[in-house]
C-alpha cells in the first residue's frame, strides 16, 4: 500500500508561524509534524508516500530527503504556486499512486489512529475515519450508520478526520459532481467532499468512528496545547 499525504495548504490560520514553514513542518511534541505520519506508515510497512506540495514547496525535499531515514521512498507532488484543494490535489498525485488502494493523511493533523487497523482493501471507493466534532467545527460533515455507511446528512454528525483509505477509482467521473472546476497552472482546482457526497447515496462510502486522540492542528493555540500535551506524556512515559 502507499500513502499520500496533503502537504499543500497555505496554512493562513497558522499565521505568522507559518510564513516562513509549511505548517506540517512546524514542530510539536520534539518532531515535525509530518513526521508523526511518517513514522506510523514506515511501522505499517508503506514503503512509497507521496507528498503533495505547493506553499514554500521547495521546503519538503530539503527537509525530509527522499525518506531513506523512515525506510521510506518518498515522492512529491507539485502543485504550483496555487494549492489545488483536496480533490485536485489528489487527482494531480494519481500518477505517483498507482491503481491501488492507499491510505490519505491530512499533514496538519495529529492522532492516536491505528493505521494497521484501517483496511487495506475499502469496501467500497473509500473508508473514512470519522471523529466527534471538535469546538471549532461543531456542525460536522458527514453522519455515519450502523451499518458503516457514510451519509451526507443524518442525526448525528461527525467530523472527518482527514485520514482514509481511498480508491483510486473515486476520482473516475469527477466532472459529474465537479462540472466547472477552477483552473490554476492549466490543472483542475475543487474540493473532494462534493465527489464524496455523489457516491454516499449508493453507499460507496465506508467509514469507522475513531473516539481516541485526534487534533486539527489549525492555529498557533492548538499546536501549542498539543505539544503541551505531547511534552508532558513524553515526560510521565
Amino acid at each position: 500500500m502507499k500513502a499520500l499525504i496533503f502537504a499543500a495548504g497555505l496554512g493562513e490560520r497558522m499565521r505568522p508561524l507559518t510564513d516562513r514553514t509549511p505548517k506540517p513542518l512546524l514542530d510539536v511534541g520534539g518532531k515535525r509534524l509530518i513526521e508523526w505520519h511518517l513514522e506510523k506508515l514506515a511501522a505499517l510497512g508503506v514503503r512509497d508516500v507521496v507528498v503533495n506540495t505547493s506553499w514554500l514547496a521547495d521546503q519538503f525535499p530539503a527537509t525530509l530527503g527522499d525518506g531513506a531515514r523512515w525506510n521510506l521512498r518518498i515522492a512529491y507532488s507539485y502543485e504550483g504556486d496555487v494549492p489545488l484543494e483536496t480533490g485536485g490535489g489528489m487527482l494531480n498525485a494519481l500518477p505517483l499512486l498507482g491503481e491501488a488502494p492507499f491510505l490519505l493523511v491530512n499533514g496538519d493533523v495529529w492522532t492516536d489512529v491505528d493505521f494497521a487497523r484501517l483496511p487495506r482493501e475499502p469496501r467500497g471507493l473509500a473508508h473514512l475515519v470519522m471523529v466527534d466534532r471538535p469546538p471549532q467545527a461543531t456542525h460536522g460533515d458527514f453522519a455515519l450508520d450502523a451499518d458503516g455507511c457514510v451519509r451526507a446528512d443524518g442525526d448525528h454528525r461527525l467530523t472527518y478526520s482527514g485520514i482514509g483509505v481511498y480508491r483510486p477509482q473515486l476520482l473516475d467521473g469527477w466532472r459529474e459532481a465537479i462540472p466547472e472546476p477552477a483552473v490554476a497552472h492549466g490543472k483542475p482546482k475543487f474540493p473532494l467532499a462534493p465527489i464524496l457526497r455523489a457516491h454516499m447515496a449508493n453507499g460507496g462510502i465506508r467509514g469507522e468512528h475513531h473516539r481516541g486522540k485526534w487534533t486539527d492542528v489549525g492555529t498557533p493555540e492548538r499546536l501549542a496545547r498539543l505539544d503541551a500535551e505531547l511534552r508532558s506524556d513524553s515526560s510521565a512515559a
